[in-house]
């Protein structure tokens, strides 16, 4: 098992750190504003509370971005195209957006994506799923697996190479990205050359330490995730295929992983446990843990810039394909 980083500087694993002082700047503000949990909102409510990580995430870099629809299991999907300089054809990137399956948008993984594909050269599918509770599970998973079929077999068209196709995702994005990993090797295809897998969901459990550890007062909550798999998996039992890609029996075959995790965050010991997993399966693992720093800093990087060098880590991992 590789250190651990705060920014740039390792650290043992097992050195534990204060909330950085970044971060809990961050949560006094996010107080001081009154935001209320999201158990206590409306889903219109969340939705639109959500736009204001915006305000989080810095000046966005220019390049070349393109709105497109394409087709979907149930209806046109949106997605936005980022296309850096360069020659091409570059790698392929299929982003889908973090927010538990109910919350979150384009926008919110914009400023992010610009700069993935900036340092990467990579051109960025960004997918604007279905949400739920309107739609619920598998409709994120059909929408995100349908997109990356669509971005492989239009890759030349979009000055990519779909030999270098990369799935990859924040939160519940970077569960959809492990689930759309495993449908794509059962299905025999699309080929995906590695995965990006940042701050996963991975089961459909609470049971684990940093569940005990970060269940309050770290920005995500226990009460949240359980808000948000209510609303994703509606009246369902959770027997339903690809929904919890940390229960699978065999990972062997599945393409090499960047897997990364924040100290304060309750899904950290369900990502890192899906890594050790991979990592016995045989397949390549880079996996950081960011101590200090709290679920999903990907959004708020303006607030919190120690988190920056996820930036260049992610652009590490999908130059390597």
């Amino acid at each position: 098992m590789t250190d651990v980083t705060v920014g740039a500087t390792p650290v043992p694993e097992e050195a534990a750190l204060p909330v950085h002082p970044q971060a809990q700047a961050l949560l006094d503000a996010l107080e001081a504003q009154g935001m209320p949990p999201f158990p206590q909102m409306t889903v219109p409510t969340a939705r639109a509370a959500t736009k204001g990580f915006l305000d989080l995430q810095g000046e966005p870099e220019p390049i070349a971005v393109e709105e497109r629809r394409i087709p979907g299991p149930a209806s046109q999907l949106p997605v936005r195209i980022y296309t850096p300089d360069g020659a091409g054809p570059r790698p392929l990137v299929v982003y889908f957006h973090g927010g538990g399956w109910v919350i979150g948008d384009l926008d919110i993984v914009d400023r992010p994506l610009r700069s993935i594909a900036n340092r990467s050269g990579a051109v960025v599918v960004s997918v604007d799923y279905r949400l739920a509770p309107e739609h619920v599970a598998p409709a994120a998973f059909d929408d995100c697996y349908a997109a990356t079929v669509w971005a492989a077999e239009h890759a030349a068209e979009l000055g990519a190479d779909a030999s270098r196709l990369v799935v990859a995702g924040d939160s519940a994005g970077g569960h959809l990205a492990a689930s759309v990993a495993q449908a794509a090797l059962d299905r025999g295809g699309p080929a995906i050359a590695a995965q990006v897998l940042l701050f996963p969901v991975t089961d459909f459990a609470f049971t684990t330490p940093s569940y005990s550890e970060n269940a309050d007062g770290k920005l995500l909550t226990r009460g949240a995730m359980e808000w948000f798999w209510a609303h994703y998996l509606g009246a369902q039992s959770d027997d339903i295929e690809y929904l919890c890609p940390g229960r699978r029996a065999d990972l062997s075959g599945l393409p090499p992983a960047y897997v990364a995790t924040a100290e304060y965050d309750p899904l950290r010991d369900e990502g890192e446990a899906y890594a050790t997993k991979l990592e016995a399966a045989g397949v390549p693992v880079t996996r950081k843990r960011f101590e200090g720093l709290l679920h999903d800093f990907l959004w708020t990087l303006g607030a919190t810039p120690v988190g920056a060098p996820i930036l260049d880590e992610v652009a590490d991992a999908v130059r390597k394909v």
